[in-house]
């Protein structure tokens, strides 16, 4: 079967049907375009075919081109780039003129596009180029340009025609943010043109009823003018000049895509429009050489659906999870208690007082109404979704759960308690999971009798909003329950990571270094603002004392003293626990109490640092460039990430990339810690870590396999990419 097929009906409507077989959604690749040129051409060549209807056979239009493809067009260079892009803009031109007379501007066959659901990406570039847009009165379709969450821009036209259509300061939330919207509200701004209850059908009825006029696009019209005014234009140009500032404000400098989409923008802006498309076609090339797209296409989406679709799930049964209990309503278990609800998942939520259990429950009230206030959600899905959570002191209640997910106080006694109250009432075969952010499972498995079915599933906080989930397996710790946790997982529609069991896990174990980094340069007299806004310029969401601020002082405290407990002598933070344990003695614990190493209103509203950090650590009189600051940041995070993977902590550095964005922002436009060092070249990475370690100690120490990929010139993906781990390479 092919991707397109076509059909010319009795009223001399052709439609062209795009259905890849195989596939869910529908995605566009280099032999489906070729085959929709060839269609276009039959039908415009036929003088049967009155006009053209562009639709789906599936329930969504499309989820855009396959970024395996575009993966794949960078293999054979800029020039290969540029034709196959030119080779698309002439497809959809033709389109667009659909053979009328370039000087009558008459003449042309209407061609419309009807979209039964979603349509991203080329799934809206495509019906861009058409005459006319119907969309389905659906909801839950999505209608967007979101190819700037993965590092690259609407590159088949979109960015130019939305632009032409609705003006640069209107196009900058769906072109520069990848803003989504459902057809009605696609439709308000001016993005589709029609929502249809049949939208084959209204668009085959508007094709029979076209009139010239109706073909002619505005920027083919003579006297068209950019709504909101060109570059050159008074309002343009401040239009401009702010997007350029807007943009730079929100990247910092580091996202390519976005700075290639603003000067596609403006330079099409400046011409005509097939000198646009050209240009346009440049700036994508641009962008598709660049290495920080490689790595964003391969960390956000390939190696991202891959660990969705189980790349690294042990091959046993199907463990959908039918019932799940859940050991502490506090705003964890509350959390998994509604996400795990909201997936139709039936939930018991335990605790030990009945007030502590409905106030958990409570939480995805509060979370439902809002989706309501938002109208995301109904008052029927809401109390469907309550409905699925019994809030109760009782573990009988756990008879018939086939995975219980402990997530009380991070005590190992509490914890062993629990445990031990669940399994006299769950099922022989049922799965236990423990939400731990630091203690090791293998140690909280003894109070386990079945430690073969015990494991960590570690979410991240709030757990409704954060996309990844860490599920760490014991010493004991066997395949059924693996999957059983990956399953989980997938159902409540987060992204997994499975690690071996060590102290801090991954996540935690790489975000700490860099925290302690940002605080050890503020006592060696860094100034506080170039720890902050060196990290942010590295494209870090957070500079480390905002991060510490928000994760609160006293949990460090906490950790510290624990890990200084576990460790002895080998301990090597006693700089930072200076800090650390200072601010806690002023009382200052972070933003929960409005007081940190950054001031807070009553509100909770951060302002600047906090006027007590100067006199107790001064500003050296000469600070250090910014260069070496975030070289500091970065590799306290990165080597520990290659550590975790040489230990065998990380067996698939796939999930080490995808899981140090989603988890705790690792520099997105990076691709992740090893791609990074990729990018960065393994000899030049040592190079940094030689200097580091020779002026600030051990921690920087270049790990062996580092090492040894530099004197080899191999690269992490070229020798790992595979999700080969490194101790069975």
């Amino acid at each position: 079967m092919a991707d397109f097929t076509y059909e010319l009906g009795a009223d001399g409507v052709a439609v062209i049907t795009w259905d890849v077989p195989g596939k869910s959604m529908n995605v566009m690749s280099l032999e489906g375009f070729a085959l929709l040129d060839s269609f276009i051409d039959t039908a415009l060549a036929d003088a049967a075919v009155k006009g053209v209807v562009i639709t789906s056979g599936k329930k969504d239009f499309a989820g855009g081109m396959d970024l395996n493809v575009i993966a794949q067009m960078r293999e054979g260079g800029a020039q290969a780039i540029f034709e196959g892009v030119m080779q698309m803009h002439k497809v959809l031109r033709k389109i667009e003129r659909a053979g009328m007379d370039p000087k009558t501007l008459k003449g042309a066959k209407p061609i419309a596009a009807a979209l039964p659901g979603t349509a991203l990406g080329i799934g809206l570039e495509l019906p861009l180029s058409t005459h006319r847009i119907f969309a389905a009165d659906n909801p839950k379709a999505k209608i967007g340009l979101p190819e700037i969450m993965v590092g690259i821009f609407p590159g088949a036209g979109g960015t130019t025609r939305l632009v032409r259509k609705m003006g640069a300061m209107v196009a900058a939330p769906f072109l520069l943010e990848g803003k989504l919207s459902d057809p009605k509200k696609a439709r308000a701004a001016g993005i589709i043109d029609e929502v249809a209850e049949d939208p084959v059908a209204a668009a085959k009825d508007w094709v029979l009823n076209a009139k010239d006029a109706d073909l002619v696009k505005p920027w083919d019209a003579k006297g068209y003018k950019m709504p909101g005014g060109a570059p050159y234009h008074p309002a343009g140009f401040m239009t401009f000049v702010g997007a350029s500032a807007m943009v730079h404000g929100k990247t910092m400098g580091v996202y390519p895509a976005a700075k290639a989409l603003l000067s596609a923008v403006y330079e099409g802006a400046l011409v005509p429009f097939d000198q646009a498309l050209k240009i346009e076609a440049r700036w994508f090339t641009n962008v598709l050489m660049n290495p920080s797209s490689t790595a964003m296409i391969r960390s956000l989406f390939i190696n991202k659906e891959a660990l969705e679709k189980g790349a690294n799930r042990p091959k046993v049964a199907d463990q959908t999870v039918k019932k799940v209990g859940i050991l502490g309503a506090g705003m964890m278990g509350a959390g998994i208690a509604y996400v795990s609800a909201n997936a139709g998942i039936e939930v018991v939520l335990i605790d030990s007082t009945v007030e502590a259990a409905e106030r958990g429950k409570a939480y995805s009230t509060e979370l439902l109404d809002k989706g309501i206030s938002r109208k995301k959600v109904t008052e029927e899905k809401k109390a469907e979704v309550l409905a699925r959570i019994t809030a109760t002191t009782d573990y009988a209640a756990l008879a018939g759960c086939d995975l219980v997910v402990e997530a009380v106080f991070e005590d190992p006694t509490v914890k062993a308690g629990v445990t031990a109250q669940a399994e006299a009432v769950i099922p022989e075969d049922a799965i236990f999971a423990t939400n731990t952010s630091t203690l090791p499972i293998s140690m909280l498995a003894k109070a386990s009798k079945r430690p073969e079915q015990f494991i960590g599933i570690h979410f991240f906080s709030p757990v409704d909003k954060m996309l990844l989930v860490e599920i760490i397996k014991g010493a004991k710790t066997g395949p059924v329950a693996v999957a059983k946790a990956l399953d989980f997982v997938r159902q409540i529609r987060k992204t997994p990571i499975v690690v071996n069991d060590a102290r801090f896990f991954y996540a935690n174990r790489c975000i700490i270094p860099y925290i302690n980094e940002g605080i050890r340069m503020l006592a060696e007299g860094v100034s506080p603002t170039l720890i902050e806004n060196a990290a942010k310029l590295v494209g870090m969401p957070l500079g480390p004392l905002q991060l510490v601020d928000e994760t609160s002082i006293d949990l460090g405290v906490k950790i510290a003293k624990a890990t200084k407990a576990a460790m002895g002598d080998a301990y090597p933070d006693a700089a930072v626990d200076e800090v650390i344990f200072w601010m806690a003695d002023q009382g200052r614990l972070g933003r929960k109490n409005k007081a940190g190493f950054y001031t807070y209103d009553e509100a909770g509203k951060r302002g600047g640092f906090w006027e007590g950090l100067a006199p107790k650590y001064p500003e050296a009189a000469e600070q250090p460039d910014l260069h070496e600051v975030q070289h500091r940041l970065l590799m306290a995070q990165v080597l520990e990430a290659v550590r975790a993977f040489e230990q065998g902590v990380l067996e698939d550095i796939r999930e080490g990339d995808v899981g140090a964005i989603l988890g705790w922002g690792f520099a997105p436009w990076s691709g992740g810690p090893f791609s990074w060092l990729d990018i960065l070249g393994a000899p030049r990475a040592a190079e940094i870590c030689d200097d580091l370690t020779a002026r600030f100690g051990a921690r920087f120490e270049t790990p062996a396999l580092l090492r040894d990929l530099a004197a080899t010139g191999e690269s992490f993906y070229g020798r790992y990419g595979s999700g080969i781990a490194a101790k069975a390479a």
